[in-house]
């Protein structure tokens, strides 16, 4: 295979000025773009998408309950769920010594539905 196939490489250098400025006009602020690479960052791992896909399906759930669903220990599931509630994916409410977890809300269960749809169309 020659050098370079396969790649997409730009074959003359030439600046585009105006889309250039298009793009640059569509970038968030900085804080808005540090705050959706945490929501992503959080979405990276196969057992945090796990527990999030089931309180999608089941609404809500204890502690106790996405331990036994994700095969993994309540204090794993802790400390993914501090992940989950750092980056605003999940909330919760208080029953007693219980703690009930949540999807934080309705976007939260369409990222996952768009993340899996467009997983799906490459499988």
């Amino acid at each position: 295979m020659p050098s370079g196939a396969g790649r997409a490489v730009c074959g003359v250098y030439e600046v585009h000025p105006e889309r250039v400025e298009v793009a640059r006009a569509a970038l968030p602020e900085e804080e808005v773009l540090q705050e959706a690479t945490l929501l992503l960052k959080a979405l990276s791992d196969p057992t945090r998408m796990r527990l999030l896909l089931a309180l999608k399906a089941a609404g809500e759930l204890c502690v106790c309950d996405l331990a036994l669903l994700a095969g993994v220990s309540v204090s794993a599931v802790s400390h993914q769920l501090r992940r989950l509630r750092q980056a605003r994916l999940v909330a919760f409410r208080r029953e007693g010594k219980q703690v009930y977890y949540r999807l934080a809300d309705a976007h939260v269960a369409r990222l996952l539905e768009l993340a899996l749809e467009h997983a799906e169309e490459n499988t």
